[in-house]
């Protein structure tokens, strides 16, 4: 993977589980050059602004840093220019589900033909520890020091309303895993969403409590029928699921586009 990994020094602090994601990402890089002849220059990654969004300067490939919760429009506008590349973004619960919430919903109702990985942390760790969309009730940071008095929505569920074609879960502890959860997204064809949980152990370390309360799902998922699958996502459980919960084949957003053009 060292072609893949460039000069900037990482500066993520060290035990970060953004690490993991990228090295779950590389590993996936080098497995679809190997088995897919994959060619780097048709791959894009696109990073928001938060501690995720360094992710960019640690890949040897084309990259785009946008604007804080404006990473979608760019990675559509990508996708319309050039259809062929394939787009991945990188985004966190800050940046795309408080600051771009708008942009997340509106991508998925249009089935656009891109993969975002949410890096979910709970928390704006890059500010130093506010709350987010995704911050639980009572969380105590910098903007709620008297602990939060407002119920965090649910990712998945929201994007099982907005229409997206492929819905999942996975955690940046497991590697191999979070690997494989990005493969099949990249490969489904539509919006492809990954809620990636991945602790801030700066400003709120939720390791202990994920590596005791996560578990896979089993072979009844993914699912394509959008009942089952927001029946999982919303079920009141002691633990969490990962894995991929819904996947349906539909038109995508270029496809009905260029006609238009053309």
């Amino acid at each position: 993977m060292e072609n893949l990994a460039t000069s900037a020094k990482i500066t993520w602090c060290p035990g970060c589980p953004n690490s993991a994601i990228l090295v779950a990402f590389r590993k996936l890089v080098e497995e679809l050059k190997t088995e897919r002849s994959l060619k780097l220059e048709n791959l894009v990654a696109v990073g928001g602004i938060g501690c995720h969004g360094k992710i960019t300067d640690y890949l040897n490939i084309n990259t785009f840093t946008s604007l804080h919760g404006r990473l979608l429009p760019t990675m559509q506008g990508i996708k319309i220019a050039n259809p062929s590349l394939q787009v991945v973004g990188f985004s966190g619960d800050g940046d795309s589900y408080s600051e771009g919430a708008e942009h997340l919903i509106h991508a998925a109702k249009r089935n656009s033909d891109v993969n975002l990985f949410v890096h979910d942390n709970q928390v704006f760790a890059l500010t130093t520890g506010q709350a987010t969309a995704t911050s639980p009730k009572g969380f105590k940071g910098k903007s709620t020091p008297s602990g939060s008095t407002e119920e965090p929505f649910n990712p998945l569920l929201l994007m099982l309303a907005a229409g997206a074609t492929f819905v999942a879960r996975t955690y940046a502890g497991d590697i191999e895993g979070t690997k494989k959860i990005m493969r099949q997204a990249i490969e489904h064809k539509g919006f492809s969403f990954v809620d990636i949980i991945q602790p801030c152990i700066t400003f709120y370390d939720t390791r202990d409590f994920y590596n005791n309360h996560v578990y896979w799902l089993d072979k009844k998922f993914p699912s394509k029928k959008l009942e089952t699958a927001i029946k999982k996502v919303t079920a009141q459980e002691e633990k969490i699921a990962l894995g991929v919960f819904y996947k349906v084949e539909k038109p995508t957003f270029e496809e009905s586009l260029y006609p238009q053009i053309t």
